[in-house]
């Protein structure tokens, strides 16, 4: 049976931006897969959404007043890899969270992307948001800014939601290790605003064997609010095991 489209509102969605060493992200990616690089370094984060009135398109939109809302978490990075067409370009999902019992049943059954069930602790007004997930270790707060702060990736904010927008398909892990499953991110709206990253902890980020230090820096962070989105489940990808493959581009 076809997997059905998701709809959704997208409350917020908090992107948190690393800079990362090429040639060792490109350790952490299964094959055929390879980091993008951008002004030499590779591109991962932590996105940080809250969804609300989630529900397959078919599902009349009356129900998602019901009022269902639900905070996530994604560890990512920034990938690329060659098709008959040319180059494709989305992001690699190592982990996903989520604070949902129903999104963790369903994610990876029902539908692509396997979620870990974790607890969120979420603090936020117009202005300032602080978001902790005890699973993965994230801790991160950030306040909201005019202009993109001393980033190294990006040249100003429309730079990176440009970034953003062209690798809006998602791969992520599965118990099958030959196998990601694959989601693509649909929306009209990609504005957002740059946001000060006053401190933020990762334990994927700062865990020694995976990026030894200086190899994972923190660059920026966007704030993305109110946008209706949809979710095309993709074809499953099929990987081999991690290689280290190096980006041919960079942009």
């Amino acid at each position: 049976m076809r997997t059905p489209r998701l709809v959704s509102a997208i409350e917020r969605r908090l992107l948190i931006n690393y800079r990362t060493d090429p040639e060792i992200t490109a350790r952490l990616l299964p094959a055929p897969l390879r980091p993008q690089v951008v002004n030499g370094w590779a591109v991962s984060g932590i996105c940080l959404v809250r969804l609300a009135g989630a529900r397959p398109s078919f599902v009349p939109a009356a129900v998602a007043g019901l009022g269902f809302r639900s905070e996530n978490a994604a560890h990512r990075i920034a990938v690329e890899w060659d098709t008959p067409d040319g180059i494709a370009l989305g992001v690699y999902i190592p982990r996903r969270d989520t604070a949902s019992r129903l999104n963790s049943w369903v994610g990876g059954r029902l539908f692509p992307g396997r979620h870990h069930h974790s607890r969120f602790d979420v603090r936020e007004n117009r202005d300032e948001l602080r978001i902790s997930v005890d699973g993965p270790g994230v801790d991160v707060h950030v306040r909201t800014a005019t202009d993109l702060p001393a980033s190294q990736l990006f040249r100003n904010v429309d730079h990176a939601l440009e970034f953003f927008r062209r690798g809006a398909a998602g791969f992520s892990t599965t118990p099958d290790p030959t196998r990601l499953d694959g989601l693509e991110l649909v929306t009209e709206d990609w504005n957002g605003t740059p946001a000060e990253l006053l401190s933020v902890r990762s334990t994927f980020f700062e865990d020694p064997a995976r990026f030894p230090p200086g190899s994972a820096i923190p660059d920026c962070a966007l704030l993305m609010r109110d946008l209706a989105a949809t979710w095309n489940p993709l074809p499953p990808m099929t990987v081999r095991p991690t290689t280290g493959q190096l980006t041919r581009t960079n942009r």
